[in-house]
């Protein structure tokens, strides 16, 4: 029984929303969930309650498809009630100040802590100059000084009497003091001394001598007094420093009673700021400086002074405020340092210098105790970002380092701050073959990233979907602060979604191509000035989207039109037929029409694809070229060897070409130049065969149709033209207005086929024909000529055979 064309309702399935009860979108629910993807929001929730390591998230779906939304607004509501982080800060490490030390405050408390240091430097800059300035210092300072002078002057007093009873003076000259008899108590002249007696002369010498040891042993006392006397003042002054920074501490500490850590801290900020209390002194270290001034300093005096109060800073790296839950950071730019933090550096007089206050964080730190979102293509577009995720996740710590570290190269001198322990949970978003390439190529993928949640790019259409997505498309407008719209304008929204997906039984979960035909029909609705969108300006907006990217289209109908293209539309030949393939251009698909030529004649059973010989046929091409072999050894003159050489090609094809599509379209065309009986090139063909015969259901149908039209409504339609395409295809059917009319008009058609023998028959207007009970084919049919001319070049090339066997018995002879 011949083939019948599609009805119309089939080319097209329409929405019928007269069970809904809405004039416009203003009257409709916002709807409460990504609708269709039950799957992947379950694998969402198993990931969030897992708190075991490795039991990460990895997002698989299409772009656009709302998937980070959805996933954002699930871990939005377990966030809030999570419990809140801590606060982590870095501070100095006063023993070595190349790693800083890392603190963890309850939440909220890290601002309260820096703010507290800030303003114990503030006050004791103030308190300390007040403090060595004041009376009670000063008397202590001065008793001390007294005792030290008193105990100094005593022991030349007590030489200087020995040295009166011996007729001897301590004398002061240029050299320094020095023991000399006296006489009169003034030194003696030389004159004198040597009018004395060599017996007194020798008795003053030695005088002398003795008195002159004594001195010399009382000036090596001199500097161990001055020693102990300085000895003496640093204890009075770290003694009213202790007194003065300890009242300051104790304030912090009391605050901060039940933070370990932080206590640890305070007690070496003690210790500092007694060593170096003259950092909070005025430049000239007080009235005089005497006991402060340089102390504990290790040459850092020279260093301008703000630089060094700098060491007293808190640096609060993360702060949360206390009762907000855990956080949900999305990072965009994941690069090595965005993730783990990063140390800065400032250009000072040609060098580069850095400090713990210059520790910056990273997003790990921003999600600890909630979860992380990032794009896994662009994390692996990133130098060392993905190693680096990957340490942390298996050490459950975050370690700052340079990408120089991690490449292993020379690097300037930096800082290694302590590593901060976090807790989050990373979701990872891609693609379904980005994800099956990192679990064949990284062993540690599927070891940190358990969990997937395949976001589906469909689901179906029914009438309780459908009144789902009257709600979805509802919410779009409103969350877009669009204008409203009418019904009949969500019906044509809900009938577009099919076409995205190429079927009229599904409906498409991409939210973002949804929302941007909702906000292109608005700008169009608002050129008309009108107060709601119509279906008018959906169908205005599908329009401007295909004419932008148009051009190509347009340029290869002009060649078909003018000729420079070959496509006949009228006619019958003999090996010649219509194919149709999908071009895409950007976004934007259409149809290509093409022609597809097969010559035959006898040879060894070959069936040469011509694009696979010059390398521009794709391996599913050849495949679907190999499986007609197959068919026709499968089909015909099984009794005889193939013995035909036959070539396919598509003309005018200067690109590449894959896919199997093409496969019944060139084995009609095979059947055609084997059996002689023309094809009508008033049809196109698309589907792919299978050794059976079978049609089976291709890719693109609906613009491959549309493409083949176009070229027909140019050259003008007779109403003979139409597409043949598998029965399997049908469902897919979603075709443009303008064919459903033709349609309507029995100007084009659009049949189903279901088997090779179908479809010859469509296209030749000869019976395939069916074996009857003797094994033939019936007389005159496609399938009986196919046969009879391969029998006919089977026994060609046995007679061949045999008269070259025979030729080579008379060579011999």
């Amino acid at each position: 029984m011949p083939v019948a064309p599609l009805s119309t309702d089939r080319l097209f399935t329409r929405t019928d929303l007269s069970g809904i009860d809405f004039k416009t979108t203003n009257d409709v629910e916002d709807v409460d969930a990504l609708i269709g993807q039950e799957r992947a929001l379950g694998a969402v929730h198993f990931a969030a309650d897992m708190t075991q390591r490795g039991y990460n998230l990895f997002v698989i779906g299409p772009k656009a498809s709302g998937k980070h939304m959805a996933v954002q607004n699930y871990l939005d509501a377990r966030a809030k009630a999570s419990p809140t982080p801590p606060d982590r800060v870095y501070v100095n490490n006063f023993e070595d100040a190349r790693q800083p030390h890392a603190l963890t405050l309850p939440p909220g408390s890290g601002p309260r802590l820096k703010s507290m240091m800030a303003e114990t430097v503030r006050d004791l800059r103030g308190t300390a100059a007040s403090l060595f300035e004041g009376e009670d210092y000063r008397l202590r300072l001065d008793a001390i000084n007294k005792s030290f002078g008193q105990r100094h002057d005593a022991m030349f007093e007590e030489l200087r009497q020995e040295a009166s009873e011996n007729s001897m003076g301590l004398i002061r000259t240029p050299q320094g003091l020095a023991i000399a008899p006296v006489n009169n108590g003034e030194p003696m002249a030389p004159e004198t001394f040597n009018k004395l007696s060599p017996a007194e002369q020798e008795d003053l010498q030695k005088k002398i001598e003795t008195l002159q040891d004594k001195l010399v042993e009382i000036i090596r006392k001199v500097p161990a007094l001055e020693r102990d006397r300085q000895a003496t003042v640093r204890k009075l002054v770290r003694s009213a420093a202790d007194d003065l920074v300890g009242q300051q501490i104790a304030e912090i500490a009391s605050e901060f009673e039940g933070a370990g850590d932080v206590q640890t801290y305070l007690t070496a900020v003690k210790t500092d700021m007694v060593d170096n209390i003259q950092l909070f002194l005025a430049a000239d270290g007080g009235a005089d400086g005497e006991g402060v001034s340089g102390e504990g300093s290790s040459g850092e005096a020279t260093e301008p002074r703000e630089k060094l109060l700098r060491r007293y800073e808190v640096n609060v790296l993360v702060s949360n405020a206390p009762g907000t839950g855990a956080s949900i950071i999305t990072e965009d730019f994941p690069t090595l340092g965005h993730l783990i933090g990063r140390v800065e550096h400032h250009a000072h007089m040609g060098a580069l210098t850095t400090d713990f206050t210059l520790i910056k964080p990273g997003a790990l730190h921003r999600a600890d105790g909630g979860y992380l979102l990032i794009d896994m293509h662009k994390l692996l577009m990133s130098p060392y970002s993905w190693e680096g995720l990957k340490r942390t996740l298996y050490s459950g710590k975050v370690t700052i380092e340079s990408p120089m570290d991690s490449a292993m190269v020379a690097s300037m001198v930096s800082l290694q701050p302590e590593p901060i322990p976090v807790s989050v949970k990373v979701v990872l978003f891609g693609d379904f073959r980005l994800h099956m390439m990192l679990t064949s190529l990284d062993q540690d993928f599927a070891d940190l990233f358990k969990v997937s949640a395949d976001f589906q790019d469909r689901f179906d259409r029914t009438d309780e979907n459908d009144t789902v997505y009257v709600r979805l498309i509802a919410t779009i407008v409103r969350r877009n602060q669009l204008r409203a719209f009418e019904k009949g304008a969500v019906a044509r929204v809900i009938e577009h979604c099919s076409r995205m997906v190429e079927d009229s039984e599904k409906l498409t979960t991409r939210v973002g191509l949804i929302a941007d035909l909702l906000r292109e029909a608005d700008y169009w609705a608002g050129e008309k000035k009108r107060r709601t969108v119509k279906a008018i300006d959906i169908d205005r907006a599908i329009e401007a989207q295909i004419h932008r990217s148009d051009r190509v289209r347009e340029s290869m109908l002009e060649q078909i039109q003018r000729g420079t293209i070959l496509i006949d539309t009228d006619g019958a030949k003999v090996g010649q037929i219509n194919a149709l393939s999908v071009m895409a251009v950007g976004n934007f698909a259409f149809g290509k029409p093409s022609r597809v030529s097969a010559a035959v004649r006898m040879g060894t059973g070959k069936v040469i694809d011509i694009e696979r010989e010059v390398s521009l046929g794709g391996p599913l091409h050849s495949k679907g070229v190999l499986i007609l072999s197959s068919y026709l050894a499968a089909n015909y003159a099984t009794d005889y060897p193939i013995s035909l050489a036959a070539s396919l090609v598509f003309e005018q094809s200067y690109g590449g070409i894959d896919g199997d599509s093409a496969s019944s379209t060139e084995l009609y065309a095979l059947l055609s130049a084997l059996s002689g009986v023309a094809i009508k090139q008033s049809l196109a063909v698309t589907g792919s065969v299978n050794q059976m015969g079978e049609v089976q259901a291709i890719g693109g149908v609906n613009e491959k149709i549309e493409g083949f039209f176009d070229v027909c409504q140019a050259g003008g339609l007779t109403g003979r033209q139409g597409v043949l395409i598998p029965a399997s295809n049908v469902k897919h059917l979603m075709l443009r207005r303008d064919i459903v009319q033709a349609c309507n008009k029995r100007r084009f058609h659009v049949w189903p086929v279901a088997t090779i023998a179908e479809g010859i028959e469509l296209l030749t207007g000869v019976s395939a024909g069916e074996r009857g009970k003797d094994g033939t084919y019936p007389d005159g049919s496609v399938n009986r000529l196919v046969e009879d001319r391969l029998i006919g070049f089977a026994e060609k090339r046995r007679g061949f055979s045999r008269k070259k066997a025979e030729d080579g018995k008379d060579t011999k002879k």
